[in-house]
C-alpha cells in the first residue's frame, strides 16, 4: 500500500477549532478514591489535563498522516460523574488544516492516563477489567472562521 499525507499548500490558512470528548467507566468505588484524593499515583484528574496538552503537542508523532501544526489553544476538562469520567479537549489554531485529530488524540491519551491511575482498582481477583472501559470517543465541534470578530 501507498500512504502519502495530504499536499495542503493550496490551502488559506484560516482559523479553525475542535473539540472532542469521551469517557472512561469506572466502578463507584474508584471514583468515590478519585474524589477524596486517596490513589496512590496521584490525582488522575490533573494528569488527564496536563497528558491531554501533551499529546496534542504529540499528534505529527502518534498520527502518522497528520500535519504539525502551530496550535494556540488547548482547553482541557474533566468532569466526574455518577459512574465516569469525562475528558473534553478544545482545540484552536490559525492553520491550513483541521485540528480534529489533535483534540482527538487528546481526549485518548487523558482518559488512558486516567485508566493507568486507577487500574489497580478497578481489576477484579483474575486481574481483569469487567466494567472499565473507554467509550464514545469523538469530536462534538468543528469551526472554520476565515475572518473572526473584531
Amino acid at each position: 500500500m501507498h500512504f502519502r499525507q495530504v499536499d495542503i499548500s493550496g490551502k488559506q490558512v484560516v482559523y479553525r477549532e475542535a473539540t472532542a470528548t469521551g469517557r472512561i467507566k469506572l466502578g463507584r468505588s474508584t471514583l468515590d478514591l478519585i474524589r477524596k484524593g486517596k490513589l496512590e499515583k496521584g490525582d488522575p484528574l490533573s494528569l488527564a489535563a496536563t497528558t491531554a496538552i501533551l499529546a496534542v503537542k504529540s499528534t505529527p508523532s502518534i498520527i502518522a498522516l497528520a500535519h504539525p501544526l502551530k496550535v494556540e489553544k488547548t482547553e482541557p476538562r474533566v468532569e466526574l460523574g455518577k459512574d465516569w469520567v469525562e475528558v473534553t479537549v478544545t482545540v484552536a489554531a490559525h492553520e491550513k488544516t483541521g485540528v480534529e485529530m489533535e483534540a482527538l488524540t487528546a481526549v485518548s491519551v487523558a482518559l488512558l492516563n486516567i485508566w493507568d491511575v486507577v487500574k489497580s482498582h478497578e481489576k477484579d481477583s483474575d486481574g481483569q477489567y469487567p466494567t472499565t472501559r473507554i467509550e464514545s470517543i469523538r469530536v462534538t465541534s468543528k469551526v472554520k472562521r476565515t475572518h473572526e470578530a473584531a
